[in-house]
């Protein structure tokens, strides 16, 4: 019957790369105007692509539509349409621009809406004139809040807990401010997970939150997993659609993981990685605080802050976009199924021409500054350009599970029997002690045992502090397990050096000699995580390897393979310390295997 438009502007002292991550995050946005959560039902269609119907419950009204997909173009601009399956409004659409202005931004907003009668004109002139001052309201407090005026984002008001919760709360805080793992921090999360947005909590990442509390990342990972423990908040692990980055399979314990899963979203099927795709996020915990199922926000551009680019291109239609991509690695592909080419742009910012034809997406050769879009299909796809950089904040199976606080507080989580997953690169350092046997000649069995359970906590609390974990002990010796090089070999050279203070402290009064000398030797590659004794473990030529260089050890040194002397992180940490390349035959391993041999000033050989 009638088509509504309603166009707003202001200005802000703020450039579009600064407003860009808080007015995209439409979700935020969204829940902070007091819009109610949605439900978003997906459905793949014969062509590959994906149908996405929404629903809504507003005044004891259902309200469904069908959701195009987003169009946007990071830092400048985003497109939303829905069309509306019954009701008085056909459509609504958002188109939403940041326009550079001199030092500052032009926030353009252009509301649409298509009535189909007398009612719907009515009702599009109010929702169109309620949005945009609330939308005008909301960026202001984000523009204050970036420029340092405000302490919140939003005023946003949290959902009261009852007099139960709160002393739930308070008992969780207690309790992780007794243990090891509180940081100072406990009350921090607590105010954190009471006080933020749903959308804020309802998948909490300690990498982000390290990275917004200006926190060591192991202090905050290690408080997350307590605040489980205490009750506090509620884990799950789910499983990282490659294309799309979000989590699409979802359980509470390892040992439910599947080995992989369908995207619905993406319309595309993907295997489990240990080391990549298995995420572990946390939440709060149902009896603290009920978040609402679905969300505010379900296809924005915060949900997947890789893709630089999204647009929706008509058959035989082609598009020039002008963006602002970084130099380094990015993919073009099609919003649904798994057609995609991978390229790189370089310092002279040459973009591709990226042109979708029957069953391939293809990035030729392009222009300077602009993407250059193509459809050749005989219906409308949506393409996208986005970084290949993974999900920086993601912490993965891999990461945690080397983590002396998970196998602390999670001794029990554990993959299935006769399961099985790799990682393409772990860190292992083993470690023995040198003369073991004349030590219990020499002080008894007694005295000897006590020593050796001292000598346990004492790798054990470097290798924690160095972001690993202890995975066994075998007799005497120890294996740790680290997510990066560079950790395993400064735990290994922190052992070294503040071992003439252990054995002062275990040294008696006849002794002539140190209580122990340790051998170390540390090694990284693929490996794969087996359940063994009911905990996590490493088997494979990686963790062989490490052992044999271990046994290279003569005591009070550290061996490394050539692999882990040659990572730059490792490189740059042992460039001023002495290294001699060798190389020996080692039992199981067809060639001899090269290596270098690190010593310490002040070594002791025992007697």
């Amino acid at each position: 019957m009638s088509v509504l438009r309603r166009e707003a502007e202001w200005y802000f002292d703020l450039t579009p790369e600064e407003l860009w991550p808080i007015v995209s995050h439409t979700a935020r946005v969204n829940e902070a105007a007091g819009f109610p959560s949605y439900q978003l039902q997906e459905t793949a269609r014969a062509d590959g692509t994906v149908e996405r119907r929404g629903s809504v419950r507003v005044a004891g009204i259902t309200v469904e539509w069908e959701e195009c997909p987003f169009q946007w173009v990071h830092n400048r601009e985003f497109h939303q349409k829905r069309l509306f399956t019954s009701g008085p409004i056909r459509s609504g659409t958002i188109d939403f621009h940041l326009d550079e202005e001199g030092e500052g931004t032009k926030v353009r907003i252009v509301l649409t809406v298509d009535a189909a009668n007398a009612i719907g004109v009515i009702a599009g002139r109010v929702l169109m004139h309620r949005f945009s001052r609330t939308f005008e309201r909301l960026t202001r407090q984000a523009a204050e809040y970036l420029g340092g005026k405000r302490t919140t984002l939003y005023d946003y008001k949290p959902p009261t807990p009852n007099a139960t919760s709160r002393d739930r709360v308070e008992v969780a805080v207690a309790r992780l401010e007794a243990g090891p793992y509180a940081h100072n921090l406990a009350q921090r999360l607590a105010d954190y997970v009471t006080g933020e947005q749903d959308v804020a909590v309802e998948r909490i990442r300690p990498l982000e939150l390290a990275r917004l509390w200006e926190a060591p990342s192991r202090h905050v990972i290690e408080l997350c997993l307590a605040a489980v423990d205490a009750g506090l908040l509620a884990m799950r692990w789910q499983l990282l659609c490659p294309s799309c980055r979000g989590g699409k399979e979802a359980v509470s314990a390892l040992d439910q993981l599947p080995s992989g899963a369908h995207c619905p979203s993406c319309n595309i099927d993907y295997a489990r990685d240990f080391a990549r795709n298995v995420e572990l996020v946390f939440y709060p915990s149902a009896t603290i605080r009920q978040v609402p199922l679905g969300g505010y926000c379900l296809s924005g551009p915060a949900t997947t802050p890789h893709v630089m680019v999204q647009q929706t291109i008509e058959p035989g239609e082609e598009r020039r976009v002008a963006v602002r991509l970084s130099p380094g690695p990015y993919r073009a592909r099609a919003l649904s199924g798994s057609e995609s080419d991978e390229f790189e742009v370089d310092e002279d910012r040459v973009l591709p021409q990226v042109e979708a034809s029957d069953g391939k997406v293809e990035a030729k050769a392009g222009d300077v500054g602009r993407l250059i879009f193509v459809n050749r299909r005989n219906h409308a796809i949506s393409l996208v350009v986005e970084s290949r950089d993974w999900v920086a904040d993601a912490l993965t199976a891999h990461q945690v599970t080397t983590l002396q606080a998970f196998r602390d507080l999670f001794a029990q989580a554990a993959l299935r029997p006769g399961d099985e997953a790799a990682v393409d690169r772990v860190t292992l350092l083993f470690t023995d002690l040198k003369g073991s046997t004349a030590l219990y000649e020499r002080v008894g069995d007694a005295a000897a045992y006590n020593l050796v359970r001292d000598h346990f906590s004492y790798l054990t609390r470097i290798v924690r502090e160095n972001d690993g974990a202890l995975i066994k002990t075998i007799g005497d010796a120890v294996m740790a397990a680290f997510a990066e090089p560079a950790d395993a070999v400064r735990a290994a050279i922190t052992i070294q050096q503040q071992i003439d203070g252990f054995n002062a402290a275990h040294r008696s009064d006849n002794d002539e000699v140190d209580p122990v000398v340790i051998k170390l030797g540390v090694h990284e590659g693929p490996c794969v995580v087996v359940t063994l004794n009911g905990e996590i473990d490493y088997f494979g030529s990686t963790a062989n390897l490490a052992a044999r260089l271990q046994g290279q050890s003569r005591g009070g040194d550290l061996v490394l393979s050539e692999e882990i002397a040659k990572d730059p992180a490792v490189a740059a940490l042992v460039a001023n310390m002495p290294l001699v390349r060798e190389s020996a035959p080692l039992r199981g391993f067809a060639k001899p295997i090269a290596f270098r041999r690190m010593s310490f000033d002040g070594a002791r050989k025992a007697a």
